[in-house]
């Protein structure tokens, strides 16, 4: 496992990381993971530029996004 490091944090906000860690019965280290998995779930579960291309929904085909190239145009 890695090990991130923050510095710099205001000491209320340590204060309010052990207050939750509290109500959840758990460390602040393991509260703070916890709100780093759910903050950053989305991003994790997509994976990859193709994984999250492939999870798209299918709205058609190509032909229902093809450009009529017949049309007549304006010649200035």
């Amino acid at each position: 496992m890695s090990q991130l490091v923050v510095r710099d944090i205001d000491a209320e906000v340590v204060r309010a990381l052990k207050r939750r860690a509290a109500r959840h019965g758990r460390s602040a280290e393991a509260e703070h993971r916890e709100i780093l998995r759910a903050a950053l779930r989305k991003d994790i579960e997509l994976g990859s530029f193709k994984t999250m291309l492939a999870s798209m929904p299918d709205v058609g085909t190509d032909e229902d996004f093809a450009i009529a190239r017949d049309m007549p145009r304006d010649i200035p």
